[in-house]
């Protein structure tokens, strides 16, 4: 739907549509696993930023259905795992 939504809260890398479901996406790379990995780097803070983001998205573009928050995880640009209900919106 959209690549890089933006407002004050935060931004979302991008917002798709699974069937009738809306995804909000974050994108992660990183080329160091020390430290964590790219999916540990969404710590409690991010993921409540996404989620304010999220709320304002859905104020400007009201959808009935449910919503998910996915992450993409890119390690070294070799491996991709893409996981599906990352995180809870509450």
């Amino acid at each position: 739907i959209t690549a890089n939504y933006r407002c004050r809260r935060g931004e979302i890398d991008l917002v798709m549509r699974d069937g009738a479901t809306l995804v909000f996406v974050e994108v992660r790379l990183r080329r160091n696993p020390r430290y964590g990995g790219a999916a540990a780097s969404i710590d409690y803070r991010k993921q409540q930023k996404l989620v304010a983001t999220a709320q304002h998205y859905l104020l400007a573009h009201p959808h009935d259905g449910p919503a998910r928050f996915d992450v993409v995880a890119m390690a070294g640009g070799s491996s991709i795992d893409w996981i599906r209900n990352a995180f809870e919106a509450g």
